[in-house]
């Protein structure tokens, strides 16, 4: 089956699974609600303060759900024998999993630039006078790359998933290493926790950083712990027996 007709079968399945279509409304709405809370307790009093990423603080909880959407999509293929059928009307595995890979992108992606606008919209509202430092060529950029960087943590949660065989086993990996991160490393510049995929990706909401990676190269960082998580996902479906 060549390799459009597959896209558009995985493209169906996502959109008539109801915890799929979830996790991309809880995208939205945990990117905006906690984006919207930051903005109100935040202010230009505090130490480092950062207008931008007031603005897009709820990216840290709307990637949580972005990880789910990611593991949850591919997951449902190893439940009830369901990568059997789907192999057997699609024999070369590269080719499923490559249509499944850009199914999960396309929609996150879209999903993610509805949030980006959204969080900007609501952060700049909750942030009142302290937001009149923000430039529209900074909030396009944290718009832009908020779509990109919770595209690429779904893509890094979708190639785990495929190696591991276990949605479970993913988000009990990524859930808590999200969390640390962002929460207890988040603070730490200029070491490794650079280079953390979560961390680096960041780097596009701040309107400053101090580290060693800039907005783009951040992504880039973040790009390659994807780019290496899909390359084990491919190789442990074409190696493993369905």
């Amino acid at each position: 089956m060549p390799f459009v007709p597959v896209l558009h079968a995985e493209l169906f399945k996502i959109r008539t699974l109801r915890s799929l279509l979830g996790a991309l409304c809880a995208v939205v709405l945990a990117t905006a609600l906690f984006s919207a809370l930051a903005g109100l307790d935040s202010g230009t009093d505090e130490k480092d303060f950062d207008p931008l990423f007031a603005s897009f603080f709820g990216v840290s909880f709307g990637q949580i759900a972005a990880v789910a959407f990611g593991a949850t999509a591919v997951s449902s293929e190893f439940q009830g024998g369901g990568l059997r059928v789907t192999l057997a009307a699609v024999p070369r595995r590269g080719r499923w999993f490559a249509a499944m890979v850009v199914a999960v992108a396309v929609h996150v992606m879209g999903v993610g630039l509805i949030a980006g606008g959204v969080s900007l919209a609501v952060g700049r509202a909750a942030l009142g006078a302290d937001a009149n430092s923000l430039s529209w060529a900074e909030g396009l950029r944290g718009v832009i790359g908020c779509g990109l960087y919770l595209t690429l943590m779904s893509l890094l949660a979708a190639g785990l998933t495929a190696l591991l065989r276990s949605g479970v086993a993913t988000l009990s990996v990524l859930v808590p290493f999200l969390l640390i991160v962002s929460f207890v490393v988040g603070g730490v510049s200029g070491t490794v926790a650079d280079f953390l995929p979560d961390k680096a990706g960041q780097v596009v909401l701040h309107a400053s950083w101090d580290g060693s990676l800039g907005p783009w190269t951040g992504l880039a960082v973040t790009a390659l712990w994807a780019g290496g998580a899909l390359l084990a996902g491919a190789w442990s479906v074409r190696q493993r027996d369905a």
